[in-house]
């Protein structure tokens, strides 16, 4: 069979993202900051875009006088995208009802965090203080430069003396200068394992505690399993001493360079308010910082006078017309979609806002898109790094959506909700006896939950909880 080439016609549809579009589901997914960022941006690079200085909101209405300033053509392409197939008429206003005084504390905005210090800086400081001269200076400058975040050494003599080949260091020297590093604060810090940092720190409690010493430098393996019986008979010492030394490394720190690189600590700032207002909930959007847009009177003067402009100049002026109208378009659209995806998520966990976390209902995406006529991949966006205070606390919007484990009764529970409960068991639990997994599912029979083992596992690793042998406390 001969192949040739032919020609073929055929009619399609495709659905074509346009920037507008683009930026429109790009605004949708920012959080508060980074919207508040990109509006000041926008303002800047667009002078038809100004915000507007009084705190009213400027009403919709007031926009079509400016789009009429552009051809109807090219404002019909603009406008191609329906918005209003999926908006409401629900009022946005963030204003509270004017018989509704505030009950609860606004949360405190003073909870902010200076900068930390980094590990490098601290000790490099430190070192040029008590370094003995500039060569050490040098030796230990590139000994502190190759400690992990955990505050350990990760190089070898063999890497110091290559690196510092112009030094040409000794071995005694890089073990000198290593030795004077360790000194400094945190205790345990630029040493080379676990022994080792341990050791360190015990060696400047006063008075020293030899044992505690020998059991961190030669008995690891006894120390990790509690195993107080053998370490008695091998250091022919009773139990009690051991328990003693036990207690003592118990309160070293095995990570001392975790102080300096630990997550910074961020003060969030709710996008949504939930209040409980004469039984009902009152949602608040947090437009505080947001910028109220308007279009620049000053344009909208020029393009009415039509001759007063160049082509080059009217054209320059409509595109930016075009532009500013739109953001202000999907900024409003943005507040509203996140209030409509707010309104479903109080019609669905409304038991969880009166009652607290054993009340949380299992949800997922589909549930609110179904509920609010939208896409799911829309709901994800609008949820994505938004957090909302409510009656129960502060939560990410993706808290409400959780997978659901069976009822014993026919229902389903919300996973989020059986953490909880394994959380609280094993606090409440007996320390000398820890619960097994296995056990813990015992448990959770009790309370009409269905769950397997493994499960109860995972949601404990998740929670960064322990197993049962690792759990049991000896003394």
């Amino acid at each position: 069979m001969a192949l040739e080439i032919k020609q073929q016609l055929k009619l399609a549809q495709q659905l074509v993202m346009t920037p507008q579009l683009q930026q429109a589901l790009k605004l949708l997914q920012m959080s508060r900051l980074e919207l508040l960022q990109t509006i000041r941006q926008e303002i800047l690079e667009n002078p038809v875009l100004m915000e507007e200085m009084e705190t009213t909101e400027i009403p919709e209405e007031t926009i079509p006088d400016v789009e009429k300033e552009i051809p109807d053509s090219e404002m019909e392409m603009l406008m191609d995208f329906n918005w209003e197939a999926y908006l409401d008429s629900h009022s946005l206003s963030s204003s509270y009802p004017d018989n509704y005084e505030m009950s609860e504390s606004v949360p405190n905005y003073e909870n902010f965090v200076q900068a930390r210090s980094s590990l490098y800086r601290d000790l490099l400081w430190q070192w040029r203080l008590s370094s003995p001269d500039e060569r050490s200076f040098e030796i230990g400058k590139y000994i502190i430069g190759n400690l992990n975040d955990n505050g350990y050494l990760n190089a070898i003599y063999e890497d110091v003396s290559k690196d510092l080949e112009a030094l040409s260091p000794t071995e005694e020297e890089f073990e000198s200068t290593l030795a004077l590093i360790q000194q400094l604060e945190p205790p345990g810090i630029a040493a080379r394992n676990l022994s080792e940092c341990l050791l360190l720190q015990l060696r400047t409690k006063t008075p020293r505690n030899l044992i505690a010493e020998e059991i961190v430098e030669n008995h690891l393996d006894l120390l990790k399993r509690r195993d107080v019986p053998t370490l008695a008979k091998k250091l022919s010492v009773s139990q009690e001493v051991i328990i003693e030394a036990f207690q003592l490394i118990t309160d070293l720190d095995p990570k001392p360079g975790r102080t300096y690189t630990q997550d910074p600590i961020y003060h969030v700032i709710p996008d949504v308010y939930i209040y409980m207002v004469d039984n009902e909930f009152l949602i608040v959007l947090n437009n505080e910082d947001i910028p109220t847009l308007r279009i620049n009177p000053l344009y909208r003067t020029l393009l009415k006078k039509k001759g007063d402009l160049t082509k080059e100049a009217r054209e320059f002026i409509e595109k930016k017309m075009r532009s500013a109208i739109w953001l202000i378009k999907t900024v409003q659209q943005r507040h509203k979609t996140i209030y409509r995806v707010t309104e479903s998520i109080v019609r669905f966990q409304r038991e969880f806002l009166e009652n607290g976390i054993h009340y949380l209902k299992p949800m997922i995406l589909k549930d609110v898109a179904d509920d609010i006529g939208m896409h799911e991949s829309t709901v994800s966006r609008v949820t994505q790094g938004k957090y909302i205070s409510t009656p129960q606390g502060l939560f990410e919007f993706k808290f409400f959506f959780t997978s659901s484990v069976k009822s014993t009764q026919g229902g389903s529970v919300s996973a989020e909700s059986v953490k909880h409960m394994i959380r609280q068991i094993i606090l409440n639990e007996d320390p000398k006896n820890p619960l097994s997994d296995e056990q813990i599912v015992t448990l959770l029979k009790r309370y009409h939950i269905k769950i397997a083992r493994r499960t109860v596992a995972k949601y404990r690793e998740a929670m960064r909880i322990l197993p049962s042998k690792d759990r049991k406390k000896k003394f």
